[in-house]
């Protein structure tokens, strides 16, 4: 699920940046603030035949093209994973080999593909408004991927400009951020993305509730809604960990339950400094004689089973071991 591109916040920013000169962009800031929704709102702009200072006509034959996935003078550089995921289309080479399954759908930027973005960039434009290249998540490109871009970066060919998206710019390399123009994405306020999350369907109790369980992202809130979490939920999860009811989380992908306790842990520590706690009520958080040391452990561990988050071991023994270990910690002395 992503944030049509009409969100306010998105349509502010892409006016703001379209005024402005550049020919590679740096979207970046946490998830769930639409990096990848103002990326292709400035790609489509950039190759509408009837741009408005605004951003894209979105009548046009271009913006037509990009709607539906199938414009020449564009290159989306994803991994396989996120292109399946948002509809767009592998390459006949790909889609082949992982029809056949000799290989799974690849989770980072594949260098195949950039050295395909490169020759790309190298070729006259299709509709004479130029080219555009978007990567998303960009830090899933790995040091050769990344490489293989630098030059093309530092020196594009013709009329072809660049927008990368990520939601972890530390995780790029300092010569790809050194070659960009940096735009931090904006928050939107708590009014305008509850008012938003309404007219997309989502009732205001529920959308007020969970816009505090997603950290104020209003992208999570929709997968949240979407999944099936509500407000009830989350209020009880803290008293069932504590309580090591693991069929709390029964439902939840173990990426999601590990998420879930992360922001757990992450307002706990927040309580122990004497701070207002971000994702939880105040009175929903678990009494517990955890320190910090001991709480800043948890995360740690918990940031350790998220890189195996995806790994296929048996799901309901891992929901088991993350709700143990969240029960022990919480009933800690020290």
């Amino acid at each position: 699920m992503s944030a049509p591109l009409n969100a306010p916040w998105i349509a502010r920013q892409a006016t703001d940046l379209l005024a402005q000169r550049g020919h590679a962009w740096l979207l970046q800031g946490p998830s769930g603030l639409g990096q990848y929704e103002l990326a292709l709102a400035l790609a489509s702009a950039w190759l509408c035949e009837k741009p408005t200072p605004q951003g894209a006509c979105g009548d046009c034959p271009s913006c037509h093209a990009i709607a539906v996935h199938t414009h020449a003078d564009l290159a989306v550089l994803m991994p396989e994973t996120v292109m399946i995921e948002l509809g767009w289309p592998l390459s006949e080479k790909a889609q082949d080999e992982i029809d056949k399954k000799s290989r799974k759908p690849s989770k980072e930027i594949r260098v195949d593909a950039m050295r395909d973005a490169v020759e790309f960039s190298q070729r006259t434009d299709a509709r004479g408004r130029g080219k555009a290249v978007l990567v998303f998540p960009a830090e899933r490109m790995n040091t050769i991927t990344a490489n293989a871009l630098l030059k093309t970066l530092e020196e594009p060919p013709g009329d072809v400009r660049f927008v990368l998206a990520t939601e972890a710019s530390h995780m790029l390399l300092p010569t790809i951020r050194s070659r960009c123009l940096a735009h931090t994405m904006k928050w939107p306020e708590a009014d305008e993305a509850l008012a938003w999350l309404t007219g997309q369907g989502v009732q205001a109790p529920v959308a007020q509730a969970l816009l505090r369980s997603a950290g104020g992202r209003p992208t999570d809130v929709l997968r949240q809604a979407e999944s099936g979490l509500s407000p009830e939920w989350w209020a009880a999860l803290p008293k069932a960990m504590r309580q090591g009811d693991a069929r709390h989380l029964a439902d939840m992908s173990s990426a999601q339950a590990i998420d879930a306790l992360q922001k757990l842990c992450h307002d706990l520590v927040l309580r122990q400094a004497g701070a207002a706690p971000r994702f939880f009520d105040a009175a929903q958080l678990p009494a517990t004689s955890a320190s910090v040391m001991v709480l800043t452990d948890w995360f740690k561990r918990l940031m350790q089973s998220a890189r195996t988050a995806e790994h296929p071991f048996n799901a309901g023994l891992m929901l088991e071991a993350l709700t143990a270990d969240a029960q022990q910690t919480l009933l800690s002395k020290g």
